[in-house]
């Protein structure tokens, strides 16, 4: 996987919030070797007003951070504009990592990690912002889903449940479409990675899990199902 395969990587910024300088520096180093431009913020606070200042395209976003947890800075920074943000974590509980998906999150790495994987999922974000203003465009508009009690409108990237309006993040929205698209067609962790998330890295496969966990909860548990052995499958009936 190379930068030129997401078109020009020295047009594109990546903010680093992270406050141990020596992993914050080697991950710079690394995207600065891809073609990215690279700014750091060491602490939360600063992590919020760097993004504001800069507009990154993505962000590489630690759990723990001084002044402002990694939680409430990718909240913030959600709320300003969506930007694609990768979590890093030391902690590697189910209830952290459901909710850092909760605040916007669309990807995390549990640390230890390695910085050639970091850099293939930094790839696949913008590669998903990349097709999804190509997709976004009038000409191909795709028209609203109504599948059992969930009704999807690509068009507004808008989710109701039982005619409720449900707020879903980003990653969240994708992975439902894609299920919605072929209701009752199962789909392995892998299908789901390379088709959703846009790469193909074995160790992604519990950001799936834990994604199809975060949509049960907002979408109900009858919504997604689990194939033992294979993967998922968005039921296609109530």
């Amino acid at each position: 996987m190379t930068s030129a395969s997401i078109g020009s990587p020295s047009a594109r910024t990546i903010l680093v919030i992270e406050d141990e300088s020596a992993i914050a520096d080697a991950i710079a180093a690394r995207l600065r070797s891809e073609g990215y431009a690279v700014e750091i913020a060491a602490n939360g606070p600063a992590g919020v007003s760097r993004c504001a200042e800069l507009q990154p395209d993505a962000v590489v976003l630690d759990l723990m951070l001084p002044g402002l947890d990694g939680l409430e800075v990718c909240e913030r920074i959600q709320a300003d504009r969506a930007v694609p943000v990768l979590m890093l974590t030391a902690r590697d509980s189910e209830q952290d990592l459901l909710v850092g998906l909760s605040v916007g999150a669309d990807d995390y790495m549990t640390k230890p990690f390695s910085s050639r994987e970091l850099v293939a999922r930094v790839h696949a974000l913008l590669r998903r912002v990349d097709r999804a203003r190509a997709e976004g465009g009038p000409a191909k508009a795709r028209q609203p889903i109504l599948v059992a009690h969930i009704g999807i409108d690509p068009a507004t990237r808008r989710v109701s449940r039982d005619g409720e309006s449900v707020h879903l993040t980003p990653t969240e929205f994708d992975l439902v479409l894609f299920l919605a698209e072929s209701p009752g067609a199962v789909y392995t962790r892998e299908d789901l990675l390379e088709q959703v998330w846009g790469y193909s890295i074995t160790s992604g496969v519990r950001t799936v899990d834990s994604h199809i966990r975060a949509l049960r909860r907002k979408l109900g548990n009858d919504v997604i199902r689990t194939v033992h052995g294979v993967g998922y499958a968005l039921e296609d009936a109530a």
